[in-house]
């Protein structure tokens, strides 16, 4: 059982019915988290929020929201006034309409929340809308407010759980005119065919068997700067002739496709198993360990003195709270 919390209760309105739900991240990052430090001392930089009028440092707790007007006055938005909305989405994710998934352009698809059964009672009006959205092989198209604004969201099931992805408003995607070449543009049929066995030569590997290279190369880098070891050399880019002849770039695409998937242990696209290096960190974490064991025994450069503590500098500009 996923166990995080959650960042919004409300229901889902579906007719008359109403579905107690949760609203829960069904994504996460796991890029390497890096911080600002000043180059010249390796100090944290700390972005710290000032009030303009008074010329000093705020806390979160005496932060708010206003609206900026065109002449530059403040109009203050208390959580109060937006409980006030005149609309009905406030703490609804309202179904407006259900169509078939293929009628969703991708390009409108955001980020993805699964939605849990709220307090006890929800179970069953969960488990008549997870089952009405099987039977119909059509998703759920609704509006629902979070963060500030009134969104649109699909919802589609996986697995036993409803999921909620959040969709951009048909006008908030940009028109491609002018982007790409027009249709006209002539491509042989022998190009096409050996397009398309490059494409079968290609497929068969499963997103699953993906990875992020160079969030495992950041980190041999990370550990080994923990550990003090050397660091890993960059791969010599590769100075191939150029190749001027579409179709001569693909036949020979096409034979090193099949050749790297008929070597032993290659699923294609880059997903062969990789041979870390001894001491290395477990993918997300560099190890803290292999830096304090090198600590011990290699000879670390003498600290500079600490500088002498001056009164922070009043800055020409301060950020407006968010």
């Amino acid at each position: 059982m996923l166990h995080v919390r959650s960042i919004w209760n409300g229901v889902i309105s579906f007719g008359l019915v109403r579905v107690p739900v949760k609203l829960v991240n069904a994504t996460e990052s796991h890029a390497i988290p890096f911080r600002e430090i000043h180059t010249e001392d390796g100090g944290r930089i700390r972005h710290r929020k000032f009030c303009e009028l008074e010329d000093r440092e705020v806390t979160a707790q005496e932060i708010s929201r206003g609206y900026e007007e065109a002449d530059g006055t403040i109009i203050p938005i208390t959580d109060e006034d937006l409980s006030h909305l005149p609309i009905p989405t406030a703490r609804t994710i309202g179904i407006v309409t259900f169509v078939p998934e293929d009628s969703i352009d991708p390009l409108q698809m955001g980020a993805a929340y699964y939605l849990a059964a709220g307090r006890a009672p929800a179970a069953r009006p969960y488990a008549l809308l997870r089952e009405a959205l099987r039977r119909s092989d059509k998703v759920a198209v609704a509006k629902f407010a979070l963060r500030g604004r009134e969104r649109l969201g699909m919802l589609r099931v996986i697995g036993d759980t409803i999921v909620l992805h959040g969709l951009l408003w048909p006008d908030e995607v940009r028109a491609p005119e002018g982007l790409a070449p027009g249709t006209d543009v002539a491509v042989p049929d022998r190009e096409l065919d050996l397009a398309d066995a490059l494409v079968d030569a290609l497929g068969g590997a499963g997103l699953e068997d993906l990875r992020d290279e160079y969030r495992e190369a950041v980190e041999e880098v990370v550990a080994a700067k923990i550990s003090g070891e050397a660091l890993p050399e960059a791969p010599e880019p590769e100075h191939g002739g150029r190749i001027l002849d579409l179709t001569t770039a693909l036949e020979m695409s096409l034979r090193e496709a099949r050749e790297s998937r008929a070597a032993p242990g290659k699923t294609g696209g880059g997903t062969s198993a990789k041979k870390t290096p001894e001491g290395r960190a477990p993918a997300g974490k560099p190890s803290a360990k292999a830096g304090q064991d090198a600590r011990k025994t290699t000879k670390t450069p003498a600290k500079k003195a600490p500088a002498k503590k001056t009164p922070a500098k009043k800055t020409a500009s301060r950020r407006r709270p968010a």
